[in-house]
């Protein structure tokens, strides 16, 4: 009887072990899962929270090797995560709703920006935008191919300005910066990040910043992402990622210097006070009341399916549009939540 305890009580022990390794952890010498994470852009000081968990070995102690590469926008991170040159990507709402009407097999597990950093920029003197009603008539810097003058249009629709009057001039990504600080340009649409760079180089004038989330438009943007296959054979791997990310993002958000100096190391040519800068305007976008109740990264289908609605009205959106159940899989945030 004591002998058949005393087995009872090993096997136990070792399923207890081997759980333990398989939910995240390395055990026993066991070589680190190899990921690949494709940001959603070059590298900038928004991305600090991930090289914060790198840096920390926040991903060794979920048994995983991270190799972080850039991208040049959402459609390139979904190519390369369909492709298989990443295995996990920093996916933003829109552009994941018109891969998903293209064909694409991806969806979110949790969301990073819980407020889109969609910004208008003007000057003061100047077009001065600083509400609803000052986006009627305006003149708008934009990118041939872009969808946010669209996403715009839905915003001026929604508060009952036309928004067949807004005037959208193409330029180069590059030259929308100069042209309108050169007062080419009245206004321009950037990310909100951008914001303490246009307010180091202005002359004469004030930056005015005018982001459409602070103004009603509730849709949710860049969040991480898989394919749905990657996300049944892996299941455990993608909780580690998840969980290794969203301490990175609370320890960033907390104590931005420190995160500064750890991008460093892997990204030299970043200027440490512009880091810094942008961790402050992300924090705003990720810590809002439904993080701070439930944890960074959370999300709630009621606003995945607003933000759906919202992408599907006023977005040209190619083939079969998706359902609100293509767009996410829950299971895969931490528990307990990683609270900010």
């Amino acid at each position: 009887m004591r002998k058949n305890i005393r087995y009872l009580i090993a096997v136990l022990s070792f399923l207890f072990v081997v759980s333990g390794f398989f939910g995240g952890a390395a055990a026993f010498g066991a070589s680190p899962v190899d990921i690949t994470f494709s940001l959603d852009f070059i590298v900038l000081g928004r991305h600090a929270p991930w090289y914060v968990a790198l840096d920390k070995g926040y991903y060794k102690e979920e048994g995983l090797n991270v190799k972080i590469i850039p991208s040049q926008g959402t459609a390139q991170v979904m190519q390369s995560v369909e492709s298989g040159l990443a295995d996990i990507g920093l996916i933003d709402v829109p552009g994941l709703v018109l891969g998903r009407a293209a064909g694409a097999t991806i969806k979110m597990v949790a969301v990073n920006y819980q407020k889109s950093p969609y910004a208008i920029f003007s000057l003061d003197p100047g077009a001065n935008v600083t509400k609803v009603g000052d986006l009627k008539g305006l003149e708008l810097g934009s990118s041939a191919g872009s969808f946010v003058p669209n996403i715009i249009k839905g915003f001026m629709k929604m508060n009952g300005v036309d928004p067949n009057t807004l005037k959208v001039v193409n330029v180069a990504p590059a030259a929308k910066a100069t042209m309108l600080l050169s007062g080419q340009l009245k206004s321009i649409e950037f990310f909100v990040m951008s914001k303490p760079g246009l307010e180091r180089e202005v002359k004469g004038a004030t930056v005015k910043t005018f982001l459409l989330a602070d103004h009603g438009l509730v849709l949710y943007s860049l969040g991480i992402g898989a394919k749905e296959e990657y996300l049944k054979k892996n299941p455990q791997i993608v909780r580690g990622f998840v969980k290794a990310s969203l301490r990175g993002w609370k320890d960033a958000l907390a104590n931005p210097s420190d995160a500064a100096d750890r991008q460093l190391k892997y990204a030299k040519g970043l200027d440490r006070n512009a880091i810094i800068a942008e961790l402050a305007i992300l924090k705003d976008l990720a810590v809002v009341p439904d993080t701070q109740k439930n944890g960074l990264g959370w999300f709630s289908p009621a606003k995945m399916k607003t933000s759906l609605e919202f992408v599907l009205t006023n977005l040209d959106v190619a083939g079969t549009p998706p359902k609100l159940e293509d767009l996410y899989a829950t299971g895969f945030l931490p528990e307990p939540p990683i609270l900010p």
